[in-house]
């Protein structure tokens, strides 16, 4: 059967196998020169996504392509009177399910619609213009550049800047 989002939410002995995924993605990236996310992810980046079932793992015949978390709340994004998103975060493909990602992007935006929200949002670092280029054509548009602290793919009150560009989409119905 075909690799499909949602085949588990990742539980907390399930981290190495996400862990993983972001690794083997983010060295993928840093062969290509692109500084997306660091060498290696600390655990505790994820932790509290996986801990609050926010964390999806998608397996096919038991072995683990793919990675991404759906929040309900990104303080990237103002929200006033309400948040009205999901929030799509380390979304990694493992090279051999290329072409999954926009299976996944479609399986989030159905899943925030269904708990009610009009919008699926998600950033990447301003400087990934390929990745910035690929949710354009998905759909998303550029709602602005901001900057965080800590390293690439971590949010922290403290540590080097990073400029990320956020993206939004409108859910159908």
């Amino acid at each position: 059967r075909p690799a499909r989002a949602g085949d588990a939410a990742a539980g907390p002995a399930d981290t190495d196998a996400v862990l993983a995924v972001l690794d083997e993605a983010a060295a993928w990236l840093a062969h290509r020169g692109i500084a997306q996310w660091p060498a290696r992810f600390d655990p505790g980046w994820v932790t509290g996504a996986v801990g609050r079932g926010e964390t999806w793992l998608v397996r096919d015949a038991g072995e683990v392509l793919a990675t991404f978390t759906l929040a309900w709340s990104d303080p990237l994004w103002p929200a006033p009177g309400g948040d009205t998103a999901g929030y799509l975060h380390r979304l990694a493909v493992r090279r051999r399910a290329a072409g999954l990602g926009s299976v996944l992007l479609r399986w989030a935006g159905a899943a925030a619609r269904a708990r009610g929200r009009r919008y699926l949002r998600l950033d990447c670092v301003a400087t990934n213009e390929g990745l910035r280029a690929y949710y354009e054509a998905a759909g998303f548009a550029h709602r602005g550049d901001v900057e965080v602290r800590g390293n690439p793919g971590q949010r922290a009150a403290a540590g080097p800047a990073t400029v990320v560009s956020r993206y939004e989409r409108r859910l159908a119905g």
